[in-house]
């Protein structure tokens, strides 16, 4: 894949019990739609948001590692994707950090775009995420 091309990255985060045992899923695919990569990782206790959050943090860390230009960054939370807008505050002293450190990723990125979509069309990030918590595992590269 060539760093001109633009990739397609899901992210979701999931927590039982918010907070309680959480989980993220990321799915990278390529233009075609070919799956790329799959990671997922355990995060222990957290919120629902933090895990979205981490899913979208290692998505970008994926990109930047991999000489990624340019991407399209999907969630189903419409909380990090407004706030990653800049059009909600991030008043959440733990999602703080979190913010901060995704906004200067995306700035050193080509090009990113972070949208919206509905839960169903989500399906491979959020299994992604469910798999790190039923294995309590993760699988980051």
């Amino acid at each position: 894949m060539s760093a001109a091309e633009t990739i397609h990255i899901h992210v979701d985060g999931a927590s039982r019990g918010n907070p309680g045992e959480a989980g993220f899923g990321v799915h990278v695919a390529a233009p075609d739609g070919r799956t790329v990569a799959e990671l997922y990782g355990h995060l222990g206790r957290a919120t629902n948001n933090v895990a979205e959050y981490q899913g979208l943090l290692h998505a970008l860390r994926w990109a930047l590692a991999h000489g990624t230009g340019s991407v399209e960054i999907f969630s189903d939370s419409e909380l990090l994707v407004r706030q990653m807008a800049g059009r909600y505050r991030v008043k959440n002293p733990r999602l703080q950090p979190l913010h901060r450190e995704a906004c200067e990723l995306v700035g050193r990125l080509g090009h990113v775009r972070i949208q919206h979509v509905r839960r169903e069309e989500n399906r491979e990030a959020d299994a992604l995420a469910n798999r790190a918590l039923d294995e309590r595992a993760s699988k980051l590269d």
